[in-house]
């Protein structure tokens, strides 16, 4: 007898058995081969330092063990570490694979196979595959692996007799190009290629098996599995029509820029229909002044006047003209909540419809271009919602360099979902050219920013690595649920940060504080922006909170081109107390000071750029010409994209040795 050579799990290896180790990402049916080669003939061992079981069992006068579901092998959890340990001991793996998600599949089967393990691939789900229209080159994919392949369907045993007459046909797959001088240097010291290659990857606890430091080419290496992946994919799978539900041909539409743009576009209209024009336009006018303004601020104040006169200091804040009875309660409520509520159950709809994803992977190409990919949309559209939390899930993507640069963009060009109504409800009384205007200017900051972060910081967006689950139609309950449960926590938050600000903000009224700001910024607000005196007071407020600051430029009297250089300036000014807390938590105190005052700079300067050219393009008239201001953006944005995109080519490229 012989125990496993898995650091520290003890299972009993009958002398001249080899073991068999079954590998897979997660739901690809791997349990089910298992119960099949094993039958009842199972025992189970806990693996130390981990709550984590390891079920193994005997086939014939060999050893079968399965492994967690796993997307790759490394010490990034336990699932991974214990992964990585049982299949670098294994004489050979057994690579579950769905014929539904190859490209998603391929990018484990591709790191075992570069461990220099013998490898067999069951291509299983092949039904599901069939009717999602996905046919694969089951041959061809044999070839290019340099492993079996053998196609089944789990659930129905089939190609389960030939997977056990080719089982031990498995064999060392063809490697990702380029590794092969480096891995050989290692061998020297290390002695099996497996952790070799881990140690490239820069696998800490691989590296201090051996004493060495370990490598920092993981996202090299990563990159490069990734394009074989990818171009492997592009030769093997084949979409049809044949056999496809309208449910996958609709969802591939979505996914195809020609056909997937128009559905996008289709989509945001919808959303900004209801809550742009039906949410912000007759929802809010019985909210916000009919029952708040009409009915609530009205009794509050009479009742409140029993006590304390509104002409005193305690009065002013508490019903004056920012009281924390009326002004706040009556933002928070009949203003933003209406359209947070609204932003949120739109949210839903996508995210249970499965529509999320899939504009994860259409937005891909464009994404890249500024430093992020696909999966960067996902804070992006959280950032929608609330740019708090979608900073914080920024940890979900590839890199640190891509983290930095969704956090900076998440902080300058994102307004939330409050803000977003406001702005939405603003917009909406405006003319078509007015609002393709502030689109523009925004999608160019955005556009700018990302490309000058992504050219100067150095590295590479990582490729998309997304699932797509079936596009369905959502549950009513579900949607509902999940749009209680957001707007519930954005009044659980944005409260006592509303009352803060008002607090703050009439205090300085009354103290004449806010006036002596007003002059200060006046430069600025007046002479740069030309806007009103008093916009300074919704800049004050926008740094308690965004939408706070946007809701205040509500009551002012603008023109239509003030409008949109205040709704410009306030979109891309500072985000609000929680978001800067946050952004200091998540990045050093140099880098989060840096994108908090660069806010500020980017907001003033386009506000102003926007508000000047708007001034140099008008006639005697004074009617308004926005079509040169949107032309003089595009061609902004245009130059400075040329000019990174230059300076990328100009830039060595660095390569993994052999």
């Amino acid at each position: 007898m012989a125990h496993c050579h898995c650091p520290g799990l003890k299972i009993e290896i009958p002398a001249g058995a080899r073991r068999i180790v079954l590998a897979g990402n997660p739901n690809t049916g791997k349990s089910v081969f298992f119960n099949h080669f094993t039958g009842m003939y199972v025992d189970v061992s806990n693996y130390p330092g981990t709550t984590l079981d390891i079920s193994y069992g005997r086939y014939g006068s060999d050893v079968v063990i399965d492994t967690p579901g796993v997307y790759g092998i490394s010490s990034f959890n336990d699932e991974e570490r214990i992964a990585r340990d049982i299949i670098l001991s294994a004489d050979l793996v057994l690579n579950v694979v769905s014929a539904a998600h190859l490209e998603r599949d391929l990018f484990l089967t591709q790191q075992i196979i570069d461990t220099g393990v013998p490898v067999i691939v069951a291509l299983n789900m092949m039904d599901d595959a069939k009717r999602m229209g996905i046919e694969v080159d089951v041959d061809r994919l044999s070839q290019l692996l340099g492993v079996p392949v053998i196609p089944t369907v789990a659930v129905k045993k089939e190609g389960f007799d030939r997977l056990k007459a080719e089982l031990f046909t498995a064999r060392p797959g063809h490697a990702t190009p380029g590794l092969e001088k480096e891995l050989n240097q290692l061998l020297n010291r290390v002695g099996s290629r497996g952790e070799a290659l881990l140690v490239l990857e820069g696998d800490p606890v691989i590296a201090a098996r051996h004493g060495l430091e370990p490598d920092t080419r993981r996202e090299e290496i990563y990159r490069r599995r990734r394009e074989r992946v990818n171009a492997i994919c592009q030769q093997v799978v084949r979409e049809t029509s044949r056999g496809a539900s309208v449910a996958t041909t609709l969802g591939r539409w979505m996914i195809k820029p020609l056909t997937g743009v128009p559905i996008l576009l289709l989509a945001l209209w919808a959303m900004y229909k209801a809550i742009g024009v039906f949410i912000a336009g007759t929802v809010v006018g019985i909210t916000e002044e009919t029952i708040m303004q009409g009915i609530y601020e009205p009794a509050v104040r009479q009742f409140v006047e029993q006590f304390i006169p509104q002409s005193s200091i305690p009065g002013a804040i508490l019903i004056g003209e920012f009281g924390l009875l009326t002004m706040t309660v009556t933002y928070l409520l009949g203003l933003l909540m209406p359209l947070v509520v609204g932003f949120y159950f739109f949210l839903s709809l996508f995210e249970d419809s499965g529509y999320l994803p899939r504009i994860a992977t259409l937005v891909d190409r464009l994404l890249t271009s500024i430093g992020l990919n696909g999966r960067g949309v996902i804070p992006i559209i959280l950032g929608f919602g609330c740019v708090t939390m979608a900073t914080i899930t920024t940890r979900l993507l590839s890199s640190d360099r891509e983290r930095k640069i969704a956090i900076f963009l998440l902080g300058l060009t994102i307004p939330c979902s409050a803000q977003l109504g406001v702005i939405a409800g603003m917009l909406a009384t405006l003319g078509p050219q007015y609002v393709a205007l502030y689109a523009l200017v925004i999608f160019s900051v955005l556009v700018m920013a990302g490309t000058l972060l992504s050219t100067l910081l150095p590295g590479k967006s990582a490729d998309l690595f997304i699932d797509l689950p079936p596009l369905r139609l959502p549950r009513l309950d579900n949607v509902l649920k999940k749009t209680g449960t957001k707007s519930y926590h954005f009044l659980k938050e944005a409260a006592p940060l509303f009352a803060l600000g008002a607090l703050i903000i009439s205090t300085f009224q009354v103290t004449g504080i806010l006036e002596f700001l007003q002059n200060l910024l006046a430069p600025l607000t007046v002479g740069w922006l030309n806007l009103p005196r008093e916009a300074a007071t919704a800049f004050i407020m926008g740094i308690v909170r965004r939408d706070f600051g946007a809701a205040g430029l509500t009551d002012l009297a603008l023109t239509p081109l003030q409008t949109i250089v205040a709704l410009i300036t306030i979109t891309l000014f500072v985000p609000c107390i929680a978001s800067i807390l946050v952004i200091f938590k998540e990045r050093t105190k140099k880098e989060a000071l840096m994108i908090w005052c660069s806010s500020w700079v980017a907001a003033f300067l386009v506000g102003g750029l926007v508000a000047q050219l708007a001034r140099l393009f008008s006639p005697a008239n004074g009617k308004v010409q926005v079509l040169p201001v949107i032309l003089v953006f595009a061609a902004l944005t245009l130059a400075i994209v040329g000019m990174c995109m230059f300076l990328r080519r100009a830039r060595p490229t660095t390569n993994i040795p052999g």
